[in-house]
């Protein structure tokens, strides 16, 4: 059964915690976990980009000059994407960009991340934020004593306004409710600092 590290606030290991075998012990699937990545990138992805082809530019409804005897290129439009101005030729237009994934696959994806991250040694179960007031330089404290790295990922089980405000100007730092779990902000950063009631919701959900 994994076992990880359990920590106070005050960065100090007060003893480790058993964590479940289906969820953090589970086979890490790659294919799984980069469809899951690719698919969160691309419904990121707005998709209102748009260009003007040489039907929507104003304009160019006469000839610039006659067909023949002028010595010149025809030109049929001063909209042609051969001129300044004029359309643009295969540009982008609005577009969803959304991907579906399978429930089994970003449940397979998501235990497969979970237990990379246990495996490397790069998480810790905390047993709770002791902020009585948004305060960063206790924050980044906190993250020193426990080798948070350039990229910690902070999970909570409910929502901690001192929390947030505390991490919110770190560099890299991130803080993530538990319902939001998801795989690539878990393969994204260093470590992940999960507290124990979060951990306890984690296995509740994806144990089954």
């Amino acid at each position: 059964m994994p076992r990880v590290k359990q920590v106070n606030f005050n960065g100090e290991v007060i003893g480790e915690v058993e964590l479940s075998e289906a969820v953090f012990g589970a086979p890490v699937h790659v294919p799984a976990m980069h469809q899951v990545v690719v698919a969160h990138l691309a419904n990121c992805r707005v998709g209102t980009h748009d260009t003007k082809d040489r039907g929507e530019v104003s304009g160019g409804g006469r000839k610039p000059w006659r067909q023949k005897h002028t010595g010149r290129a025809r030109q049929g439009s001063i909209r042609s994407p051969l001129w300044v101005g004029g359309g643009v030729a295969h540009g982008p237009h609005p577009r969803d960009y959304h991907q579906k994934v399978n429930k089994k696959v970003r449940r397979l994806a998501l235990r497969s991340a979970l237990t990379l991250k246990a495996k490397e040694d790069n998480m810790l179960v905390l047993e709770r934020f002791e902020l009585e007031a948004p305060k960063t330089k206790a924050m980044i404290s906190f993250l020193e004593r426990v080798q948070g790295g350039k990229k910690p990922l902070l999970v909570i089980h409910e929502p901690d306004h001192n929390v947030r405000k505390s991490a919110s100007n770190i560099p890299g730092a991130m803080v993530l409710h538990v319902d939001s779990l998801n795989v690539y902000d878990i393969l994204n950063h260093d470590r992940m600092i999960v507290t124990a009631e979060a951990v306890r919701k984690i296995e509740e959900v994806f144990g089954r």
